[in-house]
């Protein structure tokens, strides 16, 4: 007896059927699949329909039995939890970099990973309208080139843009350097602050220098290769975004600083629970480190409250005291 139009496809459709219908909390019975597939116009019979199922087990899907009034059938695990998609969601939502319809987009397929009452259970979690979101819809395709410049060991060239105050006080994007092409070797991709940074080696200034990747635009992948040089080769991810607040860097120097010992986490999160710390007294200790200054750093130290004084170089203590006079200024005068 000839095998009626569909049967081919008849396993990729009840392994379909499965996954986005049933999960551990909701099951369907041998008579709904039967239907689903019909929908498909697909014939199946019990007998044949267990076989598969059973085909399906044996190729590695998790489908559980359960029997009560009826017989149902679920997919009782899969390869992302619920949990770990929310995790995944909550990260999309939270990147200022990917674009509010690049947003929805991707969510969207991460429900697709679980059963449809599952994805109404992520999607409830959706929170993307009043959220401070990118504009850059071809972030996507940059990161992509980026990341092949990098496994390809080549030079990138690339457009830097800005926003400016244009006619009509509308905030505008226009390009850094007169529209001049930067040129850089990748090294790194990284997520700091709710943005997306490429770190390179910019050859004219001879220095490892970073750059908001929803800034970035009409990228180029060079034939050229990238520059090798001790300073690549030894490069740490980890360390430089220690030293790096918030990507806004500046002038590189050691600095020492008196800390009250309650906050010694507040430390250990910034600069990692291995670094070295002095007993300065009861109830304070000090502590050196490679900081790259700006006034992030500062805002940094002032959110502290007092908590954290800089005991050297003195450049940095009048650093920061110029930061609080200029601060001052906009809410003191002297009479």
């Amino acid at each position: 007896m000839p095998k009626s139009s569909g049967q081919k496809l008849k396993l990729l459709y009840l392994r379909d059927i499965l996954l986005k219908k049933t999960d551990e909390n909701h099951g369907i019975t041998a008579a709904e699949i039967i239907d689903s597939l019909a929908e498909k116009n697909i014939k199946s019979e019990r007998k044949s329909l267990y076989d598969d199922i059973e085909t399906l087990q044996n190729y590695g899907l998790d489908i559980c039995k359960t029997k009560t009034n009826t017989t149902k059938y679920a997919v009782c695990s899969r390869d992302f939890e619920v949990t770990e998609l929310k995790l995944l969601v909550d990260a999309v939502q939270s990147s200022r970099f990917i674009t509010r319809k690049k947003s929805i987009e991707l969510i969207e397929k991460l429900e697709g990973l679980v059963s449809d009452y599952q994805g109404k259970e992520l999607r409830r979690d959706v929170y993307i309208t009043n959220r401070v979101k990118g504009l850059n819809e071809k972030i996507y395709y940059v990161v992509d080139s980026l990341q092949n410049a990098i496994s390809q060991n080549k030079k990138i060239s690339f457009l830097y843009m800005k926003w400016e105050i244009g006619e009509g006080s509308k905030i505008v994007k226009t390009a850094r350097k007169n529209g001049k092409r930067y040129v850089i070797s990748p090294i790194w991709l990284c997520w700091d602050d709710e943005n997306y940074y490429l770190v390179g080696y910019d050859s004219e200034s001879q220095i490892i220098k970073h750059y908001r990747v929803d800034k970035i635009e009409s990228v180029e992948i060079l034939d050229e290769k990238r520059e090798q040089n001790k300073e690549i080769l030894e490069f740490d991810g980890a360390k430089y975004t220690k030293k790096i607040f918030s990507m806004y860097g500046g002038e590189e120097l050691e600095v020492t600083m008196l800390v009250d010992n309650s906050l010694v986490g507040v430390i250990a999160d910034q600069f990692g629970d291995d670094i070295f710390i002095v007993k300065e007294n009861e109830n304070q200790f000090r502590f050196t480190a490679k900081i790259s200054i700006s006034s992030q750093f500062y805002a940094w130290l002032f959110g502290l409250k007092g908590g954290v004084k800089i005991l050297s170089p003195q450049k940095v203590v009048d650093g920061f005291k110029a930061q609080l006079d200029a601060v001052s200024a906009n809410y003191f005068t002297s009479e």
